[in-house]
């Protein structure tokens, strides 16, 4: 059992019997009455961000969480197909753990987040940019340029449609964020 001293952000927690990565965290010790600590606080599961107060010294139940490399290997009826990169050990999970599945590419490098004590997998977590090409995308007309920031789709290899400036053209590499699927820039 940990205290509220104990909060930093990324540590994970059992609230309301669930667990939680602390976001954000303040300690607040206001003139009048007890001090308390002010977080946001992530579902591990759903992906969503709540605001909770703790009276300061309040006991809480630490969870163990590891961070595990894999790699992607294939997909196919059963599921996601991924490598531990360590033990060579391959698994399978739902696309429902898989934070952007519809970017992932055969070989790609992964972190699949555990629950250490229970050894079940909470969710499957990209690099924050991974660098695609573009199959299709409409041609640009004369006059596009980059400050006009207007966005048109394009199909990148994966098969998922981002939305790119006009300038992007078919056969181009460009960086893709992994948490909103926006485009980021164009790769060298």
């Amino acid at each position: 059992m940990a205290t509220t001293a104990d909060f930093k952000n990324g540590l994970c927690l059992e609230y309301n019997n669930d667990l939680y990565t602390i976001v954000q965290f303040q300690h607040v010790k206001p003139g009048k009455g007890a001090a308390f600590v002010r977080t946001k606080l992530k579902n591990l599961k759903t992906g969503k961000v709540i605001e909770n107060t703790f009276n300061a010294g309040v006991k809480i139940n630490v969870q163990r969480i590891e961070r595990r490399p894999y790699q992607f290997l294939y997909t196919d009826d059963l599921g996601y197909h991924f490598m531990h990169l360590e033990t060579f050990e391959q698994v399978s999970f739902d696309k429902e753990l898989i934070n952007a599945p519809d970017l992932l590419k055969e070989g790609q490098s992964v972190e699949v987040v555990y629950h250490a004590d229970t050894e079940t997998p909470l969710y499957c977590e990209l690099p924050p940019f991974v660098e695609l090409e573009v199959t299709y995308t409409e041609p640009g007309l004369k006059g596009d340029t980059a400050s006009s920031n207007t966005l048109k789709p394009a199909t990148v290899d994966t098969g998922a449609t981002v939305m790119v400036p006009l300038f992007i053209v078919t056969g181009e590499k460009i960086k893709v964020d992994t948490r909103d699927k926006s485009y980021s820039e164009r790769v060298k």
